[in-house]
């Protein structure tokens, strides 16, 4: 989408691929950054240091409490009001803004990528820098800005996260089109998200380059969604504004399942959101100002046009293209698909310049009415990526079925849309608000309830473990995979529903598969009526506080039992394929040398944890003492495992590291990925490790949280330490507990 509604996109399988892939270059995990992009901006880093967060609410504020003391009825009329309530500072086309609302919503989500789960509609990013100022989301900042005043009545019980996709719902709504529902729940946050969005030098106005040439064996590195910087899906024009329907459909093809969309539902959003509104090219692009971000004070958080006269007259310049799709822009109906097949057409150029599609000799009634002036008739028009679901054989199949099925279209629309704008929210249970569907859908990773078993049950599970013979590291390892999976950018994955034994989890490299499969089988035959996800957790939490007893240390692991165990049915095997780890630095894992160095991965893994820095560094040194790594490396389950006592949760990791009297060098021929760690005065080989691993000695902020953990009288703190993260990361995905009192 890329105008009033432009939801140009694509699709592509990530399976297998490198997260940090590329072109072989090594590169920045975040790639260019605000401060790249504008170097002038105010810099408030330093406001933001020892801890302190930019979030304005008070501590105890419950976001999922005050969203469900709103007035929901009033809100939604109040937002129905405003669809037709024109401001003369910014007139509404058709005297309707729905379609411009439609496009703020879809474009505040059509940022999230399945590849890291980043992106997407759920802290309200699109206020914020770069995405503010990406071409793009060109004149967005006005929609926002018309929803200030209701933002204002409504204040904390409605975020901008949740108002944004609420008012794209209304939108739809009020302009006859099929809605499946809305839920609540996305919470503010108050700064830019750390959000590599690709390493272009290059806005997409500025230049042609594109992110797959087939022909070239160039393509989209992961977890990229869109085809180049600054757009949310493809260029409407073409691939690098060249006009072919069948590279346009490949892009869009490829763009689309990025973000968890098949080519049905690509059919469907693309045409349902080409159903409204128009696209605005009036004059060049350079005729106006620039994007909000690096503009003057005086403007006020304004970009793009400002000038009164221009927008009086409708002069206004967004994709560059300059058109309505359908004779009836502000009414949902079956006018796209019935003017693609009905006519010809021809390729044309915009007053801005940019390429597009004109119908040949169409009939005044198959005309639109002028934006600004109804007793005018202009010509409708179409995109490049519009032609392609004309052209492309299987987009063809699609858009023939919708022209001759209405009701198709309309279920196939409204599902995919609110597929599109409550993708990253994660489980069903954290959905708030009285328009939350009733049907459980794949997608949303369904789970069913859990029963929480008696203190004694778990007693007897935990003693039945540690008596079966299973190592330590197993259990650990275990417990880990389970859990980890978890991503806090959309909210998937984790712990609960245990589809650690299902496919595709259970055959992952990463998760020793042989191993697991015996520790699994083992467990199972041991919990009784304990489900599954919770004795995987149980067990991991025993194991752990065995291997602190055996250092001298009497801790217990909280457990938060009642999780429930997912059905294979309830699983989507290929949707699951994005949260397979290319690289796990907690468990020393990496499948191949990628374009980011490795540490970089650990970080971000950690990030998607939800981790602090001590936090990662005390579960990397507590998971190595316990020997709970991957096999995957050639030195099997030692490498990293930087003790002579593995099993026993020590701080003989960062000892050892930090200790003067070994000495590191390169294992050659290893890509500068493993150690080994010599005795200085006899050269005798002690230890492997890899980059994960001597990067807590040699980066200076983590060295000196590891020299805390290895002084003297240091070991309480890091046990405390390594419990927090680990209870942190094993109940990340109990949103049916956190949010349970909010469902009545």
């Amino acid at each position: 989408m890329r105008e009033e509604i432009d939801m140009d996109a694509e699709t592509g399988s990530m399976a297998g691929g490198c997260p940090f892939g590329g072109n072989g270059e090594a590169r920045s995990l975040l790639g260019r950054t605000n401060r790249d992009w504008w170097p002038d901006a105010l810099n408030l880093e330093i406001l933001t240091q020892d801890g302190k967060a930019a979030d304005p609410m008070a501590e105890d504020f419950d976001y999922c409490e005050a969203f469900n003391a709103i007035d929901y009825g009033a809100l939604k009329a109040d937002l129905t009001a405003l669809m037709t309530d024109s401001q003369d500072w910014w007139p509404a086309d058709y005297g309707n803004y729905g379609p411009f609302f439609i496009r703020m919503a879809w474009h505040a989500a059509g940022t999230y990528r399945t590849g890291d789960g980043r992106g997407g509609s759920s802290s309200g990013q699109q206020r914020f820098a770069p995405l503010n100022s990406w071409p793009d989301n060109g004149n967005l900042d006005k929609a926002r800005r018309l929803l200030w005043p209701i933002k204002q009545k409504y204040g904390k019980n409605i975020s901008w996260a949740d108002l944004f996709i609420l008012t794209g719902n209304v939108a739809i709504e009020t302009m006859g089109g099929p809605v499946f529902g809305f839920g609540g729940g996305r919470k503010d946050v108050f700064e830019p998200e750390n959000v590599y969005w690709g390493s272009e030098e290059l806005w997409v106005d500025e230049g042609v380059e594109t992110r797959i040439i087939p022909d070239e064996g160039k393509a989209m590195e992961n977890p990229l969604a869109a085809i180049q910087m600054g757009l949310i899906y493809v260029n409407p024009e073409g691939p690098g504004g060249n006009p072919d329907p069948l590279q346009s459909a490949r892009d869009m093809r490829e763009t689309f399942a990025r973000m968890a969309m098949n080519d049905e539902e690509t059919v469907a959003l693309t045409a349902g959101g080409h159903a409204f509104g128009k696209t605005h090219g009036a004059k060049p692009a350079d005729t106006f100002s620039g994007a909000p971000e690096g503009e003057h004070l005086a403007l006020m958080g304004f970009g793009w046009l400002t000038d009164k006269e221009e927008i009086e007259k409708g002069h206004i310049t967004t994709s560059g293209l300059e058109g309505a799709w359908t004779p009836n822009p502000t009414q949902w109906g079956g006018d796209y698909f019935r003017l693609l097949f009905k006519y010809d057409f021809e390729l044309v150029k915009s007053p801005a310049g940019a390429q597009q599609w004109q119908p040949v000799n169409p009939d005044e009634e198959d005309m639109a009415p002028d934006a600004r002036d109804p007793s005018k008739k202009v010509p409708t028009m179409m995109t490049t990526a519009d032609i392609a679901l004309k052209m492309d054989p299987e987009y063809r199949k699609i858009s023939e079925r919708f022209r001759d099925d209405q009701a198709a279209l309309d279920d196939a629309f409204a599902r995919a849309w609110f597929k599109l704008v409550h993708r990253d929210m994660g489980p069903k249970v954290r959905y708030l608000g009285p328009e939350v569907p009733s049907e459980d859908l794949i997608w949303q990773d369904p789970v069913p309830a859990g029963t929480t078993p008696s203190d004694a049950d778990v007693s007897s599970f935990k003693s039945a473990v540690l008596d079966s013979g299973l190592p330590v590291a197993e259990l650990v390892k275990a417990a880990w995979a389970s859990a980890s999976t978890y991503r806090n950018s959309d909210h998937r994955g984790g712990a609960n529903g245990a589809r650690l034994r299902l496919s595709p989890q259970k055959d992952w490299a990463v998760n020793d598969p042989e191993e697991l499969g015996n520790v699994l089988s083992k467990l199972d035959s041991l919990r009784g009526s304990i489900s599954m996800a919770d004795a995987i957790v149980l067990a991991g939490a025993a194991a752990i506080e065995k291997a602190a007893q055996d250092g001298g240390f009497d801790i217990s692991v909280k457990v938060t039992t009642g999780r429930g165990d997912a059905s294979a049915e309830q699983t989507d095997v290929e949707s699951f394929e994005p949260l397979e780890p290319f690289a796990d630095g907690f468990r020393n894992y990496l499948r191949t040398k990628a374009s980011v160095k490795t540490e970089d991965m650990l970080i971000d893994r950690a990030n998607l944890l939800g981790l602090s820095i001590p936090e990662m560094t005390a579960l990397v040194g507590g998971m190595r003492a316990m020997g709970a790594v991957s096999h995957h490396a050639d030195h099997g389950s030692r490498i990293g495992v930087l003790t002579d006592r593995a099993g026993t949760l020590s701080t003989d990791f960062f000892t050892n590291l930090l200790d003067m009297g070994n000495e590191w060098e390169v294992v050659e021929d290893s890509g500068d990925e493993e150690f080994v760690g010599r005795d200085r005065k006899t050269g005798k080989e002690k230890f492997r490790a890899t980059r994960t691993d001597l990067v807590f000695g040699s980066n200076s902020q983590l060295r000196a949280i590891a020299e805390v953990f290895a002084e003297n009288g240091g070991e309480k703190l890091f046990l405390d330490t390594f419990v927090r993260a680990w209870t942190k990361v094993m109940d990340a995905d109990r949103f049916d507990v956190s949010y349970a009192e909010y469902h009545g």
